[in-house]
């Protein structure tokens, strides 16, 4: 189910940038929607916290569908206020960086401590085929964790996408093109992580990958603070 819902997704969104992208269906707004695809995807397509939980999640099948909708819907919401000004709110007033800088570190620590012990676990094996552990609830709230408490999110989104998009005369164009990449990338990322499973057949490869994962959330919490 979850499977064919991304193959929908996924083929509704490329079709649409190839129609108003490359053949230009509605002119300037075909243009600039190709334009925020491309800046908008250059932008999340970098390794990071969000992005290391979307392949994890992917890798182990659970709850697939429910994290990259989440991932991309925030991205749209945020996308969507960067575009129209709220940026610039955001940047007048520091103590919202500020909050969202320090609460995301404090995240990523408690998140790296928890990946450095499950290097350290027994039957990595099990977690690799997929066996349901986490409920839903749990996971939506990690998800949801890791993109409102991220810095970099809001950098990404309503700073560096909402100042670029003044550049050009159909926002709504560039908005909607920056979201649909959104889509496919969280989507592609998500189901994507499948190729791997069977290289994570083997125990070893879980504790390399939750040591890297441990290491790489650490390192942008100490980034953050410093």
């Amino acid at each position: 189910m979850e499977s064919s819902i991304f193959i929908v997704l996924f083929t509704a969104m490329v079709v649409t940038g190839a129609v108003f992208g490359v053949f230009g269906v509605f002119g300037v707004f075909g243009v600039h929607y190709l334009t925020g695809f491309i800046v908008g995807l250059s932008l999340i397509v970098a390794i990071g916290a969000q992005n290391a939980f979307v392949l994890k999640q992917g890798l182990k099948k659970q709850h697939v569908f429910l994290v990259c909708t989440i991932c991309a819907l925030s991205d749209a919401i945020l996308i969507a206020l960067g575009v129209s000004g709220f940026g610039a709110v955001v940047e007048r007033f520091p103590l919202v960086e500020k909050i969202a800088r320090y609460g995301g570190a404090i995240f990523l620590v408690f998140y790296a401590i928890m990946s450095f012990h499950s290097a350290y676990k027994n039957q990595h094996r099990l977690i690799a085929e997929g066996s349901d552990t986490d409920s839903a609830v749990k996971v939506a709230l990690i998800c949801l964790g890791f993109t409102w408490l991220n810095p970099h999110v809001y950098l990404d989104t309503l700073i560096l996408l909402g100042a670029v998009s003044t550049q050009y005369v159909d926002v709504q164009g560039f908005a909607l093109g920056a979201i649909s990449a959104s889509f496919v990338f969280f989507f592609s990322l998500g189901y994507g992580a499948r190729v791997l499973i069977p290289v994570f057949q083997n125990p070893r490869a879980w504790q390399i990958l939750e040591f890297f994962v441990g290491v790489l959330m650490l390192s942008i919490a100490i980034s953050l603070i410093i």
